[in-house]
């Protein structure tokens, strides 16, 4: 990195910053992409795991960002992500009668605005057809429900697969990377340098990039001048119980006075969520409170007829939205809107936005970027990109009987490999095919996938695998400390760690692990 002059450096490797980094370089420019800790480690890998349009935004009257956001969903669903990106029906609950024609012409609109077609048409449900769908719920409270449609994503499998496209069409990706100051040159921002490994390294670049979501004020603070805008935090904070604590066939959203709450399926869990409050802290140190696991059990427990309770949290993550600032105290109502500025020559900040719609934030970043740049620049073509693993899925998900023949492994694994890596999946067959053993299950993923996160998807550490190329952390209460041994044994040849490197990896993260119970 230190030997080149990129085209565009790129900072922050969230959901925006590694869509703009594959955006950029599948336009043929060449891209450096920088991150200080993992990919997704912030925002991107503690969302509500939804590729939605935001229904709720409609009674907000945000009609534009609804569209676009649907259109993504679309795009996703069909071209981009198939293997990654899943629909999911949705309970809404009518309290009242008089809820179903008002309620219904907005679910219609939602269905007919951007991406129609891309998932089923909304429904309408009496009492007892609602009983039927969700066995759980207390029906006597409702008056029916609608059932419509959204999508569902692993959040941070989905940024790490835009990081691995990006590096497909020849970007420098970098994690554990951190930009420590804006270098200048010719009166304009001519790239950075970035700490790697205790060493400074100068990256030069004709165009550097913002896109670092809540930690964007302390990067503008490395420009000098007002700021173009700040970000204000929303923490939301979901939990995750045991699939056989609620009897329902799909998911369910319901308003409450701060927010939404919704109910998703989770593979062997429910996630349950969310809260949208304010937030000034550490965006590093933001963690659930029993405060705010006690709001969401408290209303989720009024539409249930059987109450959750504590004891049935099996764990808990919480993440912030970054919104940019406005005149509201309240940041429910704060927009989702993006926005793009140019603080000084060559430096371009990106902030705002839904993680539904990274692409379009992406595209609008760089051709920002990219004017003036001295040369002609491609258009953004990533609406038409398919991401790594989603050329051959839909193949390859036809024919799983026979890939888990061949295998030897269950179909309903195959299923879920397939829905992970899509057409790479061939990759991680391939390693049970070499050492059998690695087909052995540690709380609930394969061995091979646990060496994969290394061999293939850039994991350093534990932490690494355990939270995001795996959700282990997030599904058990503990965060996976009792299966950390086993997962430095895996992970301790690849990553070349000493006897007393993988001893002191497995201590360093119980040690955060119980940091963060507290």
């Amino acid at each position: 990195m230190g030997n080149t002059e990129f085209d565009v450096l790129v900072v922050g490797g969230g959901v925006v910053g590694a869509g703009a980094a594959l955006d950029a370089a599948s336009r043929g420019l060449s891209v450096a992409l920088v991150e200080a800790h993992d990919w997704a480690a912030g925002t991107s890998s503690r969302s509500s795991k939804l590729v939605h349009g935001g229904l709720r935004y409609l009674e907000q009257l945000e009609f534009k960002l609804v569209r676009e956001a649907l259109k993504e969903r679309g795009l996703l669903l069909r071209r981009l992500a198939p293997h990654l990106v899943r629909p999911v029906p949705f309970l809404f609950p009518l309290a009242k009668q008089w809820e179903r024609a008002y309620v219904g012409a907005g679910v219609l609109l939602y269905d007919t605005m951007g991406g129609a077609g891309a998932v089923p048409m909304h429904r309408h449900l009496s009492r007892s057809r609602m009983t039927q769908v969700g066995p759980s719920l207390d029906v006597s409270k409702f008056a029916g429900a609608i059932r419509y449609y959204d999508a569902q994503m692993d959040d941070a499998r989905l940024v790490l697969t835009l990081v691995r496209t990006a590096a497909q069409h020849g970007a420098t990706v970098l994690s554990r990377a951190r930009v420590t100051s804006l270098t200048r040159s010719g009166g304009r921002v001519s790239g950075a340098q970035v700490e790697v490994d205790g060493s400074v390294v100068e990256v030069r670049a004709k165009r550097v990039i913002s896109a670092t979501g809540v930690w964007t004020d302390s990067l503008n603070s490395l420009s000098p001048g007002t700021p173009p805008f700040h970000v204000r935090m929303s923490k939301g904070v979901h939990v995750l119980v045991d699939r056989s604590k609620v009897q329902l066939d799909g998911g369910l959203i319901t308003k409450t006075e701060k927010s939404v709450l919704f109910v998703i399926p989770w593979g062997a869990y429910w996630i349950i969520g969310t809260t949208d409050t304010p937030y000034d802290g550490d965006p590093a140190a933001v963690s659930a409170t029993s405060e705010d696991v006690s709001y969401i059990l408290d209303h989720v427990n009024a539409v249930l007829r059987s109450p959750l309770s504590v004891d049935d949290v099996v764990g808990t993550y919480a993440g912030l939205r970054p919104l940019l600032d406005g005149a509201s105290g309240d940041t429910s109502k704060l927009s989702r809107e993006h926005a793009v500025a140019q603080p000084e020559p060559g430096f371009f900040v990106i902030a705002g936005g839904k993680y539904t719609t990274y692409r379009v934030m992406a595209a609008d970043v760089v051709n920002s970027a990219v004017a003036g740049l001295g040369r002609a620049v491609a258009p953004s073509l990533t609406a038409r990109l398919p991401l790594c693993g989603a050329v051959g899925y839909h193949e390859l998900w036809a024919d799983r009987a026979r890939v888990a023949a061949e295998s030897g492994l269950p179909t309903s694994t195959v299923e879920r490999l397939l829905r992970r890596y899509g057409s790479a999946v061939s990759d991680v067959l391939a390693l049970v095919a070499q050492d059998p053993s690695l087909a052995v299950e540690i709380a609930g993923y394969l061995a091979a996938e646990i060496v994969y996160a290394v061999t293939h998807e850039g994991a350093l550490d534990l932490e690494d695998v355990l939270a995001r190329r795996t959700r282990i952390s997030m599904e058990h209460l503990d965060f996976g400390a009792s299966v950390a041994e086993r997962v430095a044994d895996l992970i301790a040849g690849p990553l070349g760690w000493s006897a007393s490197e993988r001893d002191q990896a497995v201590k360093a993260y119980r040690a955060s692990t119980e940091l963060a119970a507290r």
